[in-house]
């Protein structure tokens, strides 16, 4: 992260503060990579997918489970619920 920091000068109004502290923001590229960040999101990690992976299996085979005893009906994939 870069900090900018204007320091005004004894003679220096307001406006040429801010436009300096604006010039030099822009020249940083603080702003554009800030918002190029602004809605991505992070890739889920190796362990985190693993572990997903794991719990979607683990529901699969307990339904393939219950589906052999016949405790539910089987479980059509592209059903539309109304």
């Amino acid at each position: 992260m870069v900090n900018i920091e204007v320091v005004k000068g004894t003679n220096e109004n307001n406006l040429s503060v801010l436009r300096r502290f604006t010039k030099r923001v822009q020249s940083s590229g603080v702003l554009p990579r800030v918002r190029s960040k602004r809605y991505s999101q992070r890739l889920p990690s190796r362990n985190t997918r693993r572990a997903k992976t794991i719990g979607y299996l683990k529901k699969k085979e307990i339904t393939a489970e219950l589906i052999k005893l016949g405790k539910i009906n089987e479980v059509s994939k592209f059903s539309r619920r109304r």
